[in-house]
Formats: structure tokens, sequence, C-alpha cells
């Protein structure tokens, strides 16, 4: 059954059952109130009657109530109402009203017995409404009969229930005009979900709606878009993953097909054979690097967090660096604030240190004759720059730097710096690029500090240093 109409049929029955429960309790409400303002009137009219009635005129009332039609008092109005007086010595004798089919004899019509007789004159017959007063000649009695009553509260209890059916039939066709109009953003977000699923995610447009409805197409319209651009990504990763790769393997292969077939002769097949070493080790490096930024995207326990000293790193990776800054005749500088800080995150150690050597090599790469590393703490957070005075990052490369398979004029796999964008954020850290005013490249990055450091922090005074490995 569609949503619709498990909304219209939940409704509908809810709405019955409300004006079920309703109409009864409209039922014995109405019958209880109009009894009781039976009563209340039989109260008042007997009010009337005995005081009419003179104490030393006792005799002179029973003499009229057998000649007479009706006691010296005026009820046309109380039509359907009798009266019965019982005098002192229990003789019980009916009044009569002007209008003859107001006899008593109509008014307990049914009735027999002078038990019966008697029920209706104490008032414990639950067909009548009574109301009984004492004077002195004896008892007065005024009744009139349940069923009276009861038809005028069916009478109106109908005209309820043609309103509650002429309510209860606008409000379900307001129901089904109200869900219809709720469910259609719905039916258009599952129109939407199944270009989704066909992986048509550019296809996939905004459903506008309201409330949580609203949140879920906007989610899943965002969705859409990035699932879009991950599928664009993974494609030209892929595109790009050939290319790199197809370059060395066409080496390879065609060294390989010239010493086979002896095209190559004396020292040429040596270097045939350090090419073909040379690109094997480039395609091992290639393939190593797609394998570990896979990991990070997707595999969790790839990452080992633990406290990390980066004092401790930034030195291992300079000495790591030395042999080719040596070789370059470049410069590095390192200088910490303070100097001697608690330079702790929490991160996995062999993973930042990869990260790090990416970045520095990449700036040693370029360097003409210097390159700079700087961290500091600042509220809580270690801010680290490696910079260099090389041409700097060109205006067109600097938003897609971090990107797969993007690298500058002297790049190598253009990986490195995206496996140092995923270690980074992996650890909680950000990572960003730009350009010195005084000219050179600059690598920011910023982590949060390890809770001991970042307590410990406060206590330090500000400083700077400066080391050399």
């Amino acid at each position: 059954m569609k949503l619709v109409h498990q909304i219209n049929l939940a409704f509908g029955i809810a709405l019955l059952l409300v004006l079920s429960v309703t109409a009864v309790v409209i039922h014995f409400v109405l019958l209880d109130h109009l009894i009781g303002s039976q009563k209340e009137d039989l109260k008042a009219m007997g009010a009337v009657i005995s005081a009419k009635l003179r104490v030393d005129s006792i005799q002179t009332v029973a003499a009229e109530l057998s000649t007479a039609p009706a006691l010296p008092v005026k009820m046309a109005e109380t039509s359907g109402v009798a009266a019965i007086f019982t005098d002192i010595q229990g003789k019980s004798m009916p009044v009569t009203a002007p209008n003859p089919a107001m006899k008593i004899a109509e008014a307990v019509k049914g009735v027999s017995g002078e038990q019966a007789f008697k029920d209706i004159v104490e008032g414990t017959d639950k067909r009548f409404i009574t109301s009984v007063s004492i004077v002195p000649q004896g008892t007065l009695t005024l009744l009139t009969p349940v069923s009276r009553v009861k038809s005028i509260e069916q009478a109106l209890l109908k005209r309820l229930l043609i309103i509650f059916g002429v309510g209860g039939a606008f409000m379900v066709a307001f129901s089904l005009f109200i869900t219809k109009k709720l469910i259609r953003p719905l039916m258009s977000l599952q129109g939407e979900l199944i270009k989704v699923k066909e992986r048509r995610f550019s296809e996939v447009r905004f459903v506008r709606a309201g409330g949580e409805i609203g949140s879920v197409a906007e989610s899943v319209y965002d969705m859409a878009g990035e699932l879009d651009r991950f599928n664009h990504v993974q494609k030209q990763f892929f595109q790009n993953a050939s290319h790199e790769l197809k370059t060395p393997l066409m080496s390879i292969a065609g060294y390989a097909e010239g010493i086979r077939d002896r095209v190559f002769e004396g020292e040429r097949i040596r270097k045939g054979l350090d090419i073909i070493i040379s690109e094997s080790g480039r395609l091992k490096k290639l393939v190593t690097e797609m394998t570990l930024l896979a990991k990070l995207d997707s595999e969790e326990d790839v990452f080992r967090k633990n406290a990390v000293c980066l004092q401790e790193l930034i030195t291992e990776a300079s000495e790591r660096m030395n042999p080719l800054l040596v070789k370059k005749g470049t410069r590095l500088q390192i200088d910490y604030a303070p100097p001697s800080g608690p330079f702790e995150v929490v991160a996995d150690r062999d993973k930042l240190l990869q990260a790090l050597l990416n970045v520095m090599s990449n700036a040693a790469r370029y360097a003409v004759e210097q390159m700079n590393v700087h961290a500091k703490v600042v509220e809580g957070r270690i801010e680290m720059t490696i910079s260099d005075d090389g041409p700097g990052i060109p205006d067109e490369l600097l938003p897609f730097l971090f990107h797969r398979f993007v690298k500058g004029k002297d790049g190598e796999s253009g990986l490195g710096l995206a496996i140092s964008r995923a270690i980074v954020e992996r650890c909680g850290g950000i990572i960003a690029a730009g350009n010195r005013q005084e000219g050179g490249a600059v690598i920011s990055m910023s982590f949060p500090a390890a809770p001991t450091a970042a307590g410990s922090n406060t206590k330090m005074p500000p400083g700077n240093g400066s080391g050399k490995p």
C-alpha cells in the first residue's frame, strides 16, 4: 500500500474513533443535562403549586379536584407533566391540567399495580423523572416520563451526528489534499534517489520542500554532488594513474625487447639495464604511493595514533634530507617558538614523518640557497611552516596543488603532496600552500596540540630559537 493511502487510512480511522467517542460522550452528557434541567423545572413547578395550597382549604381543594379539571394553577405550559397529591393518611389523588390529555392515567401509561404506583409517587421508578414536595396537607409529586426527555435528546443527537458527518467528510477531503501535497516531495525525492542508484549523479535535481523532508532533500542533493565529484576524481585518478604507469612500463618494455633482439650492444646494453632498473624503482615507488593513498582514504586501522614529539620528527626528517641539501648546497634553518616548547601532537609517527619528508623534499627540490622550517605553539595548536627561496608555485597550479597527479615543472609522481594532505588531515590537522611576498613557496601545517602539551604551554615563557641539523 502506498504511503499516501496508509496516511489517509490511519487518519480516517483516528477521525472515526474520535467522532464515535465524542458522540457517546455527548449522548450521556446531553441526556444527563436534560434530565437535570427537567428535575429543576419540576422543583420550581412544585414550589408554585405548593404555594397555592392553603392549610385551611384541604377539603376545598379536594372538592375542587373532584369536580374541577385542574388546580387553580396555569399548567398549560407544562405539557407532559403530571401531578399526584397524597394526603396525610396516604390517600393519593391525581391533579389534572386544563388539557384533558394530561391526565395522570396517560402520564403513567403502562403502569399497573399498587407497588408500581407507589414507586412512582416515591420517585424510585427509573422510567419517570419525579420531584416530591412536602406540604402541610401531605405530599405533592410531579412527574414526567424519561422517554420524553430521551426523544428530545435523540433528536438533538441526530442533528449533531449529521454535523459530525459533514465535518468528518470535509476533514477527510482536506486530509487527502494535504497528504497529497506533503507526499509529492517524497515522490519527487524517490525519483532523484533512483538517479543516484543508477549513478546519474549529475542529473539529480534539488527537490524543494519544507521541514524534515526539505532537510533530507538537501542532504540527497549534496550527497549526489559529492558522489559526482568523487566519480569524476576517480575517473581522473585512473586516467592519470594509467598514464603515469604506462610511461615507465613502455621504457622497461622497449629496452627489454631491444636487449632481447640484440638491438643494443656493448655499453648500450648496460645503459638499457640501468634504465630498466631505474624505471622499475620508479614504478615500484608509484605503486607504493598509490596503495598508501588508497589505504589512507579507506582503511581506519592503517592509522595508529600516539603522542608524538614534533621536534624529534623534524630533526629526523632533516637528517634524512641532509644528503640532498649538501648535494645542492642548500642551507636549512629550523626555528622554534618557544625554543623548548612542548611540541607534541597526537598522530601516527611513521605516517607523519613521511608527510614531513614529502613536503621538505618538495621544498628542497625548488630551493635555490635556503630552506626554513618554523614551528610555534599558538592557543593550543602547533603551527609549522616549510618555505624555500625558489620560484614559488604558479597561480594556476596553487588551487590544485594537493590533488592527485598534480605536479610542477620538476615534479615526480604528483602523489607526494596528496599523501601529505591525507596524512595531516587524518591527524586532525590542516595543510595549505601559498607563496611568500619575498619569493618562494611556503607550505603551512597546523595540528591540535596533545592534551599534556596544551596544558604545559601556558607555563612556558615566549621566546625564539634556532637550530641547524
